[in-house]
């Protein structure tokens, strides 16, 4: 197997050995092959090597290119030399202030109280004046008048507020906590109930961002719903399309303190799905960004380049794949009124008027929405609240089906695949909204992470090939353009977070053309994957991965990163348990899964009407006291919805505690076919959205805690997300930003695997940055925007990484 030749040769070695526990290591075996290793067990030596102060820091990518201690040491031996003095460690930031903490945490609460109130008053008032006429006309005119003075209120409001409580967004930094905050939070709280977010992809959209204070160019694109928040700080020259799912935020949480700073994007410039530009990065006239792709603060692109990945190189690849087409300025005129008049002719009085004609139809329904009954103590009054939540709730139900299986074929009959059509138009419209119909979350969290979900996903149109089932083809979050153009190999199995990119923009074109993900395949999670991915069969596709859009069709090995590098297809441990994937014992797991899978389906369904239920008594109690009494009654109406807030947070986490019977989770490294796994799949089901309302407020955390997560004082949460709560512990005074997510888990093919995560004090999570299982990170680390912090790794204090997969920067 060779001797050893070097004195890096013998450290890494004996290295190694400590960690695989073994006497002697062959400099030639290959890490993953011979020696049976898996990326766990790599990243623990690779967080072995960086505290050898004889030896320079090793990534996982240096581990995965060079799979050999012979080949490893041999690539450090000839990488550059080292900066004569390390890096400064950064020091941790200062603990915070409970006392300001506490007294933000009051400030937003009176806030939000006060917005309850008015809606309430408002909303009073306008069933009052409705109520008061006869007659299907004069309801509907009524309605108009009312739904449109409300559509127009709620999009001006966040506007003046901006203007009245900021003004101008300048470069700055203040403190979290501070009255600094509360302004902003604020104004950021306020864009995000504006409903012209509905119109992100039309003309108006752009025009409620210039109202705010951007300075956008004609005929840009803007497909994200992620609204940025200084506005004034965001430039983008004409012509630029902007895709879904990316992030430019123009703040940035760190350590403690909101930083603001400016983004500039000239004309004609494309940013690709799911990809994050920090404060002061610059993208220069027709250059472009890939997808899953992170520009990182200070980046800039010049002009007429293409860049990818995270942290973003330059490239060859165009993402700009197809030709312009003419739009002229009459055409996004039309195309925003015809999205504006619908929804204040139709959509909001017939909405309005209908449901307030439906309700009083029903003699029962009538009595309930009485203010002047007084009926709040009797049986029949929650007899009826139970009919109606029901007859709602079973409504909701086969209307929502039918608008996802069959109005989207429908309208797909009218898309030609692979044809250029220009924005703006009808056939925009029809691509627009098959996108919106078809990808109502409601049916895929029922029937994902089960065998059902492949029969749901053909019902809207997938091409599924021959299925394989496996009881866990795909989870609960998957996304598209549109579902008629998307093929998905016999075998292949999908974690969770894929988003198939079968749509293509330019400013002023767009087309659909079909995307084709390859037989026995694995995605992991959040994966955007395009039209014209280069993967075919039997590929494993890691979390967070860039698709490659270039080279030859990678099939039999993985691919991670982004950009993407290849990596072993899977290894030893991972397919320990594929006798459970054959044959009888299969079969008879299979039953047995989909047997347990549809008593969850069962029990959730019971569960979510039974909040249904407990709102629509809070509601109609609501109503019943409300006692025609104008703004006082309004004020009831306004508690009503704080107190549905509040109900529907403790609800669900009294359901998800009494699903774990308040016991913390344990790790584990379990088949897919094991019934602790499904345990974990009903744990999922547990609805959770309403958090999102809490974000940037002392409740978050609050919350975080009667879910089970050990989580320090004073951290501020802009929008994490944490899967397993209970395996997961975060220091005080953290910093997690916008759209990052604390995963304790991880699904390869059949396998199952959990793990603590600690997150010591002080330590900031970049927007948009993913930590997997089994990771430490010392006080005061720092994570980029957009990293992927890999399982096992270990983050020394103080110290910044970045990057997917995150490293460690080797050298001063």
């Amino acid at each position: 197997m060779g001797k050893i030749d070097t004195l890096t040769e013998n450290v890494l070695a004996e290295v190694l050995a400590g960690v695989v526990r073994r006497d002697h290591i062959p400099v030639d075996s290959h890490f993953f092959d011979d020696l049976g290793a898996n990326s766990l067990v790599m990243a623990h030596f690779c967080a072995r090597v960086r505290k050898r102060p004889d030896l320079p820091s090793v990534s996982m990518k240096d581990v995965y290119g060079n799979p050999t201690i012979r080949s490893l040491a041999a690539a450090l031996d000839t990488a550059p030399a080292a900066a004569p003095a390390p890096a400064p460690v950064a020091p941790a930031p200062q603990p915070g202030s409970t006392p300001r903490h506490l007294l933000c945490g009051l400030l937003q609460f009176l806030v939000f109280a006060g917005y309850c109130a008015i809606a309430g008053i408002v909303m009073g008032l306008g069933y009052e004046w409705i109520s008061a006429v006869d007659g299907v006309l004069d309801i509907y005119l009524r309605s108009l008048v009312f739904g449109a003075s409300v559509f127009a209120g709620a999009c001006v409001v966040p506007i003046a507020a901006k203007w009245l409580l900021v003004g101008r967004w300048k470069e700055t930094e203040f403190p979290v906590w501070s009255l600094a905050y509360v302004r902003f939070w604020t104004v950021k709280a306020l864009l995000h109930t504006n409903p012209l977010i509905l119109f992100t992809g039309s003309p108006l959209y752009v025009l409620y961002l210039r109202a705010l204070g951007a300075r956008i160019g004609k005929g840009v694109t803007i497909l994200t719903h992620t609204v940025p928040v200084c506005t004034d700080l965001l430039t983008v020259g004409a012509g630029s399309v902007i895709r879904k799912d990316s992030f430019i935020l123009c703040y940035q949480a760190h350590a403690g303190r909101i930083r603001t700073g400016r983004v500039t994007l000239g004309r004609d410039v494309y940013v690709g799905e799911k990809s994050v530009l920090d404060i002061g990065t610059t993208m220069g006239d027709g250059s472009q960004l890939g997808h899953s792709s992170a520009l990182y603060g200070g980046a800039s692109v010049p002009a007429g380049e293409r860049w990818h990945g995270s942290p973003a190189v330059r490239t060859d690849v165009d993402y700009v794949r197809i030709p312009p087409a003419r739009v002229t300025t009459l055409r996004r005129v039309l195309y925003g009124l015809g999205g504006l008049l619908p929804m204040l002719i139709v959509y909001v009085p017939v909405g309005l008027g209908g449901t307030y004609l439906l309700l009083t139809a029903v003699p029962a329904l009538g009595t309930l929405l009485d203010p002047s009954s007084h009926d709040l103590g009797s049986a029949a009054f929650y007899g009826e609240s139970l009919g109606f939540s029901l007859a709602a709730y079973a409504a909701f139900m086969v209307a929502g089906f039918l608008s996802v299986a069959v109005l989207p074929r429908l309208l797909g009959r009218m898309l030609r695949p692979d044809t250029v059509y220009p924005l703006y138009g009808f056939h925009y419209s029809v691509q627009r909204a098959i996108a919106r119909m078809s990808n109502i979350k409601f049916f895929k969290w029922l029937f994902g992470d089960s065998s059902y979900i492949v029969h749901y996903l053909r019902s809207i149109g997938y091409d599924l090939s021959h299925v394989e089932q496996t009881g866990s083809n795909f989870g609960t979050e998957v996304q598209h353009e549109t579902p008629h153009l998307v093929t998905v190999g016999s075998g292949t199995m999908v974690a969770d977070g894929l988003s198939v990119v079968n749509a293509d923009f330019s400013g002023t074109s767009f087309r659909v053309s079909r995307a084709k993900i390859g037989a026995h395949s694995f995605l992991g999670n959040h994966i955007a994957y395009p039209s014209g991915g280069r993967t075919g069969e039997n590929v494993l596709l890691a979390t967070k991965v860039m698709v490659p859009l270039d080279g030859e069709v990678r099939e039999n090995v993985g691919l991670l990163g982004s950009p993407a590098f290849e990596i072993p297809r899977s290894v030893e441990r991972d397919s320990r348990f594929d006798h459970y994937r054959e044959g009888d014992e299969l079969r008879r797991r299979l039953a047995l899964k989909n047997r347990y899978n549809l008593r969850s389906m069962g029990l959730f369904l019971f569960v979510r009407w039974l909040h249904w239920f407990a709102l629509s008594v809070l509601g109609f109690a609501a109503f019943d006291l409300y006692g025609a009494e104008g703004a006082t009654g309004g004020l009831v109406i306004g508690a009503s919805l704080l107190v549905g807030l509040l109900f529907s947070t403790g609800y669900y986490v009294l359901v998800e505690r009494m699903i774990t019977r308040f016991r913390p989770l344990k790790p584990q490294l379990v088949s897919i076919y094991d019934p602790h796994f499904w345990w974990v799949e009903r744990l999922w089901k547990v609805p959770d959205h309403h958090l999102e309302v809490f974000n940037g407020t002392p409740f978050k955390t609050f919350v975080w805690r009667l879910l089970g997560v050990r989580i320090g004082r004073r951290v501020f949460d802009d929008g994490c997300y944490i899967t397993d709560r209970t395996l997961s512990a975060i220091g005080d005074d953290c910093t997690l930003a916008a759209h990052t997510k604390v995963q304790a888990h991880s699904q390869e093919d059949g396998t199952f695997k959990s793990d603590h995560i600690t997150i010591g004090a002080g330590c900031t999570l970049g927007t948009g940055a993913l930590v997997h299982y089994g990771v430490s990170m010392g006080d005061g680390a720092v994570l980029a925007p957009d990293s992927f912090l890999m399982k096992g790794e270990e983050m020394p204090p103080g110290t910044h990484w970045g990057g997917n997969p995150a490293v460690a920067p080797r050298h001063a």
